[in-house]
Formats: structure tokens, sequence, C-alpha cells
């Protein structure tokens, strides 16, 4: 839980925005509260919605109705709210004919609170030369770079959108690394969106799960995954489950039931045939149920008769 003199890293209320006049919203009354202090991970298909809500953090576009808070104030509200966040857009853009020493010249006029000596540290750290041109990096080369560029603003929030979707796995391991070691040096909240399961559950302590412009789960990683199970039970017998489960996503074999399941207060799985949920799956389940029907809906006798999903 946050404390008052931490106010939430995102509050959102009836958050909307709609491109163009006629355009289905990007985000639809998008209701959020994620404490401080949290490195969350924000996953979802293409066009969840989720560039838009960073770009929204980040006071990059204004929302179309509702409201939005980072860190207790309107995003980009002046230069000072703006210090407190750093950025990385996809694919890590840097200044190509720039050399990596005139990023941190730049970084260093532009931030008032900018950390020469955590720059040049970091730098030194990742084997970059400070005369090399960014358009001579390496994509894992310019991701450090953009790293190294948002966290010595010492911000108190670092947002990512994709930075290490198109880096090889060793790069992508590195750049996962010094990503937490900067939140533990600035004692900073995280944003990851990113569509590699496995980099949000390595770096991650809480999870959004966007679909359809609209928040299909959210909460610490955790919790989540202890209030959830995989549930396997003859086919005949799905319509009759206990009271006290919901049921996210079901897939129907021949002789047998899978479905992700949700706890209805506190978790007693003791009584049931479950098995632990991995996080993959955990989110798989969330986005199935959101594209084939209402999200965490009870399964009525009905659904035990469909075929396949």
């Amino acid at each position: 839980m946050s404390h008052p003199e931490n106010p939430p890293t995102l509050h959102a209320e009836g958050l909307t925005k709609t491109y163009g006049r006629r355009g289905a919203p990007a985000l639809n009354d998008v209701h959020l509260t994620v404490p401080a202090g949290r490195v969350i991970g924000l996953v979802g298909p293409n066009g969840a919605g989720k560039s838009t809500l960073l770009h929204l953090a980040c006071g990059l576009i204004e929302p179309t109705a509702g409201s939005l808070t980072v860190l207790g104030a309107r995003p980009g509200a002046n230069a000072t709210h703006l210090a407190r966040v750093g950025f990385v857009a996809q694919n890590t853009p840097a200044y190509g004919s720039f050399t990596v020493g005139e990023h941190l010249e730049l970084g260093a006029r532009t931030n008032p609170a900018w950390d020469a000596s955590l720059a040049e540290r970091r730098i030194r750290q990742v084997g970059l030369d400070p005369r090399k041109r960014a358009g001579q990096l390496s994509g894992g080369q310019r991701a450090q770079l953009a790293l190294t560029v948002a966290a010595a603003k010492r911000p108190e929030l670092l947002i990512f959108d994709e930075p290490a979707a198109a880096l090889d796995p060793l790069a992508r391991k590195g750049f996962l690394n010094h990503l937490m070691e900067f939140v533990r040096e600035l004692g900073a909240s995280a944003i990851l969106s990113s569509h590699l399961l496995g980099d949000i559950a390595q770096a991650c302590d809480h999870l959004v799960v966007l679909c359809d412009a609209r928040v299909q789960l959210a909460g610490d990683t955790g919790e989540l995954l202890a209030r959830h199970a995989r549930l396997v039970v003859p086919r005949h017998r799905f319509d009759r489950l206990p009271a006290g489960i919901e049921v996210i996503a079901a897939e129907h074999g021949t002789t047998h039931t899978t479905a992700l399941v949700r706890a209805v207060g506190p978790p007693q799985w003791a009584a049931h045939p479950v098995e632990p949920v991995p996080l993959e799956e955990l989110v798989l389940g969330y986005l199935t149920g959101a594209t084939d029907g209402p999200a965490a809906r009870p399964v009525t006798a009905a659904d035990a008769g469909e075929g396949p999903r």
C-alpha cells in the first residue's frame, strides 16, 4: 500500500482516448490504480492501448475523457513533473549523428537533476565508447544508451515501451538486468510494456493486462498467481463447479475441460483438483476471456456444451 507521501504511480478514472472523431477508442473507461514502488508489467495484444496509456502517462497526448495522474499530478503538468519521469520509446531511439558523449552532454543541458557520475559510470560498465556515434552502435548498445540517458535524469518513474523487442536474447537479458539495477539504485517505480512474457515474469512485481481498450486484470503478481489456478475436471462435471470459483477461460476436450479459474474470497484450493498457473497462462487466459466473451464470468451449464474454443 502506498502512503500519503507516496501517491500512486498511476491513477486513472474513466480514462478514455479516441483518435479522430469516429474512431474506436484506444482506451475506453479505464479505472486503474498502481501503488508506488512497483515494477509494472504492461501486457496485451497489438492495438490493446498499451502505447496510448504510456503516451498519456508521459504527457505526450491528452485524454479524450476521464482523468489520469502520474506520481500524484497531471502528466507533463510542468518542467518539474517532466523531470520526474524517464521515458524510453519503442526501438530505443537515439540521434544517429551524435556520439555517446554528446548524448550525455545533451542530457546534462536539458535535465536539472542530471547525474553525470551515474551516466559516465554506466557507460563504462556496458563498454560504450563516448566517441562512437549512435548510428554505429548495435541494437543492444543503443538500448543501453537510451536506458542510461533516461536513468541519469534520476526520475521517480521509468517508462519503457517495448524497449527490448528487437534485441537478441543475450542483449535483452543484459538490458533487463541493467533496468533492474537502475530501479534499485534510484528507488524508482518502472513500467515495462512488452509482448515477451518471460521478460515480464523476470522483471516485474505488478501486472496490468490490457485488451479491447480496457484493463482486464491488474494487481501484484504474487497475489494474482495465488488467487488463480488451473482446474481440470471431467467435461460432464464442468457445469457443477462448487461455489467460490469463477471461470476466466476454458478449453473443452473430448473427455475433460481445462479452465483458468479465480477464487472468489480467500483461496481454498485444497478441496479442488487444481494446479498452480504460470504467469504466461494467467495472461493468455484473460486475453482469451476478453476476446471470447466477458472476462471473469461464471461458466454456466450452457457453456459446458460448447465445442472447443
